[in-house]
């Protein structure tokens, strides 16, 4: 290591977290979300052979290439992501998993993978770069657009939106939060308490997409983000080598939210009217009441660490199935023919 790289924990650098250089346009919200990726993984001291990077097709799912180049990697189809995170960690559940996918990924022809990942609560962190277009096809209303927005090339969108956040509610998610990606320290935190997460993580980032919908009257554009943006906390991240565990609900003071692992998210209260991220009924509310006031608010909407995740339910054997022998893996001759032997007997 050269003189004055700084190291982490298990030896590696900030470059050792990095990809290949960014193929999109500059300034794309999504480059910023890769970059805090890279010094997310090298902060928490993460292994890179430990992570399995996920993504389905589009602007945002070719960013997987951009961070962490020493990581394990699947693009998958358009829109079968969740489809590949659920194998991957059922075959090897020590594997971190990071998918990433889009507005048009997640809320069109993958809505229906999105919300049975969800739903079966996959070891997982989801990220869904939103930025309300189909930019790799040249700016095309995407389901998360805003109802009435204007573009050069799509004229005038007459659909309401589908909200990200609030169908991860729905579909019974143990993690739900939204972020801006020119945010950065509110992504850090979210990103390493997501991590952290034993369940499936759901992080909406609102990721300006620079050429085709970077207008003020967009609700996914950098000019509306920054005057818009309400966070419901101030986030700190305070890693398990260092827990700090206060029970306090007053307004100004911290509260935190243990993550399964033992490490904490702290919440700082801003006034008796903001939000409590434990509360399921508060985190609807609190969505639909920004949706009507035209606001943007950013943080942990919601969390669930009581949730049992797919591994938990399906009562998977602690070592990982990828690294299980054959003939613990197969069923002997004897089995099958019992197995056999029972439908005959009940058909």
């Amino acid at each position: 290591m050269s003189v004055g790289i700084r190291e982490n924990q298990i030896g590696l650098s900030r470059n050792d977290y990095k990809g290949r250089p960014s193929t999109l346009c500059l300034g794309c919200g999504h480059n910023s979300i890769s970059n805090q990726i890279i010094a997310v993984a090298f902060e928490m001291s993460l292994n890179p052979h430990d992570i399995i990077k996920l993504s389905g097709i589009g602007c945002s799912s070719k960013s997987p290439a951009y961070f962490l180049n020493r990581s394990h990697g699947f693009n998958s189809l358009h829109g079968r992501m969740p489809s590949i995170a659920t194998g991957a960690t059922t075959a090897n559940r020590e594997l971190i998993a990071i998918g990433v996918s889009g507005d048009g990924d997640t809320g069109s022809i993958g809505l229906g993978q999105f919300k049975h990942m969800v739903r079966r609560n996959v070891p997982a962190v989801y990220i869904v770069e939103n930025n309300g277009v189909y930019g790799l096809t040249k700016g095309q209303f995407s389901a998360t657009a805003d109802m009435g927005q204007t573009l050069k090339y799509a004229g005038v969108n007459e659909l309401p939106p589908i909200d990200v956040c609030l169908e991860a509610l729905a579909a019974d998610a143990s993690f739900v939060a939204r972020s801006f990606a020119g945010d950065a320290k509110q992504v850090r935190a979210l990103l390493k308490a997501a991590i952290s997460h034993k369940g499936t993580a759901v992080l909406d980032i609102i990721s300006p997409c620079v050429t085709f919908n970077n207008h003020e009257t967009s609700s996914k554009s950098y000019p509306y983000g920054k005057v818009h943006e309400d966070p419901l906390q101030d986030l700190t991240y305070i890693p398990e080598y260092d827990p700090i565990i206060i029970d306090v609900h007053e307004p100004g003071q911290i509260q935190a939210v243990e993550m399964h692992d033992g490490s904490h998210l702290m919440l700082k209260k801003l006034d008796p009217d903001k939000h409590d991220p434990t509360d399921k009924q508060a985190a609807f509310q609190i969505i639909e009441e920004a949706h009507l006031q035209n606001q943007f608010i950013t943080g942990l909407i919601y969390v669930d660490e009581r949730r049992p995740t797919l591994l938990e339910t399906t009562h998977l054997v602690d070592i990982p199935l990828a690294r299980l022998s054959d003939d613990v893996l197969r069923p002997s001759r004897e089995a099958l023919e019992g197995i056999m032997a029972d439908l005959i007997c009940c058909n």
